[in-house]
């Protein structure tokens, strides 16, 4: 009995003499040249950082680590073209996205902007009717209402049409963005993006917050050195470094490098943040505590923040970000909040139907991609049943609604198939594409279907063996429970935020008897497990069809949690994984 996944251990096993976990030569190594314990430095090993250089700036993630702003290419030519509509008192509009990355940072330059007294007003696209990034038709309205300066934010570098057309329309353009730019690549207008491959920025996993937050720095510099700030209050961007964290989060970019530095004192200023809207968001998600964690962001208030977008409200979104009052702040929340609970019911309605054509496991085990497509499905939700599927079947998975004769779809991969570059192989079948490594979004006539299912599955069969499609669950260390306490807990916890590309540690412990089992909330499984003298509850989030396991002998795979209750903090496992111990 298992949840039929790999387990794959990344350190030592535990020693058979003594049952405790034995650290690596190296790890021993960094643990003793960077004051760390042998147990993180295995950790971070796993993760890639394999000196005490890097160990000790891995932990020790400041703002003034920060990279040098002026290194992202063109954005000397963003900042002068900013800075004389600011003299010219010109009109600027943001055009943003309707995800939360693309809302957080779109609300960084109109809070910033308004608050220097600059005219400002925002366009965000609506993702059912104009998807994604920029589209003539809004082109042409923000044009007749005098904008004399378009900024883009995540979104703009695979826009040239577009572009060319607000030029002519006597309209400038700046384009920050961190998607990846189509080739070939002919700047029109100044662009900002660490993907550019003229761009020495050093770090190219910024999220589209993330290049916003760096312009505002540079802008910011800037404009102190011309003096503006003398007769003018200087804002403190730190303030800013919440929403720079939500959407960093939200968008699932490596939390390493500078967004490890972003989102770590995003976290510490979304426990006091000055922006109702983050204040009411966290009350109506529950969020109550003095410290935020990633988990926090990304399973409580990114899901609520992409909410309005996905279900065809984006305005709602951008407005929550810019609110200056409590009480407005706290009907766009509850507003927030049933968008999202609308968005889950959708959701599941979509992947109920999947499931349903989806008879026996067999039927797609020689397949390398899932691809469903299915009448007036709701375009906003696809991206999230698309990962849903991933997790479940771990296959590219592709899901797409189809309505008067087009298609419109999402994707969602797995490592060792990089989606974008897979559709740009095809890029003929599509009327709109873009995207990541591991997502992306596309257009196209309906009766090209067939001919896209069939080139993504002959893509995927040159990429993806057998191996690759096995649901792997990498552990850091085999650990025995004699080995948690309340120290071991806090030096893990050190090593966060955890997310992309810093995933929360996991461990493998053996041979435990479960003395106590019990089924809560109707899907989740209790248990009280012992090994010697230790003993400890466990719960494992949608694992009840396991129960009962009582005087059963279990392995699991599994994080240590404090988990409070009643004022009272108590050690639990987070069970991701178990099996029947065979020995």
């Amino acid at each position: 009995m298992s949840t039929n996944k790999v387990w794959k251990s990344k350190s030592p096993p535990l020693s058979a003499e003594t049952a405790l976990w034995q650290a690596s030569p190296l790890a021993l190594q960094i643990a003793g040249q960077a004051g760390l314990t042998p147990l993180q430095a295995q950790i971070l090993i796993n993760r890639g950082i394999s000196d005490s250089e890097s160990a000790r700036s891995f932990l020790n993630p400041r703002l003034a680590r920060m990279a040098d702003p002026m290194l992202l290419k063109d954005m000397d030519c963003a900042i002068s073209t900013i800075i004389k509509a600011f003299e010219n008192q010109d009109k600027i509009t943001i055009y943003g996205d309707y995800d939360a990355d693309g809302l957080t940072a779109a609300a960084l330059l109109l809070n910033f902007f308004s608050g220097l007294d600059i005219p400002v007003s925002y366009y965000i696209p609506n993702r059912l009717g104009e998807g994604y990034g920029l589209n003539k038709h809004a082109i042409e309205k923000i044009a007749a209402n005098g904008t004399a300066l378009i900024i883009t934010v995540d979104c703009g570098a695979s826009n040239p049409d577009e572009i060319d057309l607000a030029k002519k329309l006597g309209m400038k353009v700046v384009v920050t963005d961190h998607h990846q730019i189509p080739e070939p690549f002919k700047p029109c207008c100044p662009v900002v993006n660490p993907h550019r491959p003229d761009c020495s920025f050093p770090f190219k996993d910024l999220a589209g917050v993330g290049v916003a937050f760096f312009l505002l720095v540079a802008l910011r510099a800037s404009l102190r050195e011309m003096g503006w700030f003398e007769t003018r209050l200087e804002p403190d961007l730190r303030e800013y470094l919440d929403m720079v964290a939500l959407g960093t989060v939200a968008d699932r970019v490596p939390l390493l490098d500078q967004n490890r530095i972003l989102v770590s004192s995003g976290m510490e200023y979304m426990a006091r943040s000055r922006w109702e809207g983050i204040k009411a968001m966290k009350e109506v998600a529950g969020i109550t505590g003095s410290t935020i964690t990633s988990e926090d962001i990304a399973f409580k208030l990114a899901p609520r923040l992409n909410a309005p977008g996905r279900m065809g409200a984006p305005e709602k979104g951008i407005e929550i970000l810019t609110v200056k009052k409590p009480r407005p702040a706290q009907a766009l929340a509850f507003d927030i909040n049933a968008a999202n609970q609308n968005r889950r019911k959708t959701e599941k309605s979509i992947l109920d139907q999947i499931e349903n054509t989806i008879k026996r496991p067999e039927e797609i085990k020689n397949l390398r991609t899932l691809f469903m497509a299915g009448e007036n499905w709701h375009k906003g939700v696809l991206g999230i049943v698309a990962s849903r599927l991933v997790n479940k079947y771990h296959r590219p998975s592709f899901v797409l609604t189809v309505q008067d004769g087009m298609a419109a779809g999402s994707g969602r991969s797995i490592d060792g198939f990089n989606l974008y570059e897979a559709l740009s192989r095809i890029s003929h079948l599509f009327e709109k594409m873009g995207g990541h490594t591991h997502a992306a979004g596309f257009t196209l006539k309906a009766e090209r279907l067939e001919t896209l299912r069939n080139e993504l599955e002959a893509l995927a069969k040159k990429t993806l063996n057998e191996k690759n499609i096995v649901n792997t669950i990498d552990v850091d260390a085999e650990l025995s429970l004699q080995d948690i306490d309340l120290e071991t807990i806090s030096r893990i916890r050190a090593l966060a935020p955890f997310g992309e590309g810093n995933p929360e540690p996991l461990f493998l412990a053996r041979s435990l008897e479960v003395t106590g089992s019990w089924i809560v909330g109707n899907t989740h499984l209790k248990l009280k497990v012992k090994q010697g003298k230790a003993i400890f509850d466990a719960i494992g989030f949608g694992l009840a069809e396991f129960h009962p396991l009582k005087g059963k002998m279990l392995d699991i795979v599994f994080t240590p949690t404090l988990n409070q209750w009643q004022g009272q903090e108590k050690i639990q496992l987070r069970v991701v994984d178990l099996a029947l111990n065979s020995v």
